[in-house]
């Protein structure tokens, strides 16, 4: 089996199985003290020593089966961490499991958790911690085999002071007076399902829960709930859609939780209980990432990549069914303008990144690559662009749903890499390999830049977003008057979206353009946030010192990554405002998430 180069650990000398983690949050420290205590099974003859993944832990005792175990770090790595290396006090047969437990202290600088004063929240009342261990995190929360190759049950007990709410990426077990510190409860979460760890997921707060569905709570800080209660009422109906594209769902609970607006991405499917960012509330484009987090419940924490350089199997699958939902619940037209919409995100992304950039591989080389740095949207796009070309190919969508549908069945439970999916599809399309053997798979696979081909796209609400970005390209001065907001009358705020989205691949427009741009359509108006990002950069990209402060503000106001990051990497290019974008995020950068702020802080010149 291929190694994870993104890992320490050897579980093909020794499987961690089961989780059993006990630990106690502390504000007041901004840590996690505890015990983990795996089932480990040995899975070759005589095994003496066992390596886990840490990063900027403490541990002060391992025992195994009871027995105090020698343990001692390896040497440092700059992002993987430092490996844990514990010698076994006895020898393991193959088969033979042992219990493993290990007391560890986390630190406040773990990249895995983002800790907020009483200040920062909404409430204002009470601290508040999220964690978020995709990729590569859940190793500076404790030690752990923290690669995707890994999957486990896990049963937790979190003690936190009383007056606030633990949540889990798990099922909610109940809830008990602290027994050591009567201001304190424990919160008790199983989740039977195996899992990878970079599924395990806490959050800490103030959080109040509505029922807007049968298996669905909204959880948020109470200024939120009721309005993200009713932005989310449709997630069953998502959820329904979702069993009759992919099969039943077997994570029982599905709930959804609102984050402050620090959390870097759109949403992360940490199961049981995904987590989305308060962006959402003021974006069209909610329903897809609903929409995409649901599909995540099969095809990545069902099915999962065996390493993070098989992440497209994660997120070209999930966008494949994100897409196919969002196909039944706004028709075939829309589907075709949301593929069309991913190609020209992933034209864009190809343009910042590089076409011989390898990480724009559909498959990279993650060899002493950090994950968090290679991450992109070429995994997502490129990866639906793929099975969207498949879909064409085998037979349209109702045949290639049946493909997905036997996939998931086959490998469910399991991490896989991209051959084993190869293989499952020659095996399914075993009258069509004729066909298959005509794509240019090492190309896909591993070629840089945009794919060899392009897939064909229903152009039906696509159109009127390529005309008016048109005029506006080859609008002279003399022309601009001929514009209002007339103009945008019959356009839905996706295909604002796609029109702005469209001239951000171009060069960049003249000033006066973007002027008489705001004067008839007012886009400083729109609150939504999807449009706001793209006008902004729009704007900055045009060289209009007015949009400066606004575009600051949106950059530093929330923390999600697909805006923050970019805004950030085009103030800092335009000449004017570059020492003034460098000094903005420098005074940001303390209540940044640590991930958000080593990443701007790289796209800056600013990385320590």
């Amino acid at each position: 089996a291929a190694a994870d180069p993104s890992s320490f650990a050897s579980p093909s000398c020794c499987l961690t199985r089961h989780l059993y983690l006990r630990c106690r949050v502390d504000f007041g420290a901004q840590a996690l003290r505890g015990t983990a205590t795996f089932t480990a099974r040995a899975e070759r003859e005589a095994l003496r020593c066992l390596v886990l993944d840490t990063k900027d832990l403490q541990v002060f005792k391992v025992t195994i089966n009871g027995q105090d175990a020698k343990f001692v770090f390896g040497e440092k790595h700059s992002f993987k961490g430092t490996p844990l290396e514990i010698t076994l006090p006895f020898e393991l047969r193959r088969g033979q499991e042992t219990i493993v437990e290990i007391s560890f202290e986390s630190s406040p600088k773990s990249s895995a958790l983002q800790w907020f004063t009483p200040e920062q929240t909404s409430g204002k009342k009470h601290p508040f911690l999220f964690s978020q261990c995709q990729a590569t995190h859940c190793r500076a929360i404790f030690p752990c085999q923290d690669t995707p190759a890994v999957k486990l049950t896990y049963y937790a007990e979190i003690s936190v002071p009383k007056e606030l709410v633990a949540l889990m990426s798990a099922n909610r077990d109940g809830e008990m007076p602290d027994p050591e510190d009567s201001s304190r409860k424990i919160y008790h979460f199983s989740q039977n399902v195996p899992i990878p760890c970079y599924l395990i997921a806490l959050v800490v707060g103030a959080l109040e829960s509505r029922k807007i569905g049968p298996r669905t709570l909204v959880w948020a800080e109470k200024e939120l709930v009721d309005k993200s209660a009713y932005e989310f009422a449709e997630a069953e109906a998502m959820l329904k859609t979702a069993e009759d594209l992919a099969g039943p769902y077997v994570w029982g609970q599905y709930d959804l939780l609102v984050l402050p607006p620090s959390f870097p991405y759109g949403g992360m499917e940490n199961p049981c209980l995904t987590f989305v960012t308060p962006t959402l509330l003021v974006s069209v484009t909610l329903i897809k990432v609903i929409a995409h987090e649901i599909s995540h419940s099969w095809t990545g924490n069902l099915v999962t990549n065996k390493t993070w350089e098989h992440f497209w199997l994660n997120e070209g699958h999930t966008v494949y069914l994100e897409r196919r939902i969002g196909g039944r619940l706004f028709g075939e037209q829309f589907r075709h303008f949301q593929a069309l919409g991913g190609w020209r995100e992933l034209q864009n992304t190809i343009n910042t990144l590089g076409d011989k950039n390898p990480v724009t591989n559909l498959i990279p080389n993650l060899n002493e690559v950090d994950p968090d740095v290679a991450y992109s949207s070429v995994p997502y796009e490129k990866g639906f662009a793929l099975l969207f070309y498949l879909e064409q190919l085998l037979g349209g969508p109702d045949v290639f749903i049946g493909f997905l549908k036997a996939y998931i069945q086959q490998f469910a439970y399991k991490s896989i890499v991209t051959e084993d999916w190869k293989k499952f599809l020659y095996s399914y399309f075993k009258d069509k390999v004729d066909i298959l053997d005509k794509v240019d798979w090492n190309s896909w696979f591993h070629a840089p830049g945009m794919p060899p081909v392009k897939p064909t796209y229903d152009m039906t609400l696509a159109n009127a977003c390529v005309a008016l970005s048109q005029r506006w390209i080859k609008a002279k001065e003399s022309d601009l008057g001929s514009f209002s907001s007339a103009d945008l009358k019959e356009m839905s705020s996706h295909q604002l979206i796609e029109f702005l989205a469209l001239l951000l691949l171009e060069d960049p427009l003249p000033v006066s353009h973007v002027k008489r741009m705001q004067q008839v359509y007012d886009f400083n108006a729109i609150n939504n946030s999807e449009i706001r990002f793209r006008w902004l950069r729009l704007c900055i990209k045009s060289k209009w010192e007015e949009a400066i402060p606004l575009a600051l503000k949106m950059a530093t106001d929330q923390g999600r990554m697909k805006f923050t990051r970019p805004l950030f990497r085009d103030l800092y290019s335009f000449d004017k405002c570059r020492d003034l974008a460098v000094k903005t995020f420098l005074e940001h950068r303390a209540s940044m998430h640590p991930v958000t702020s080593m990443l701007v802080g790289k796209d800056l010149k600013q990385d320590q």
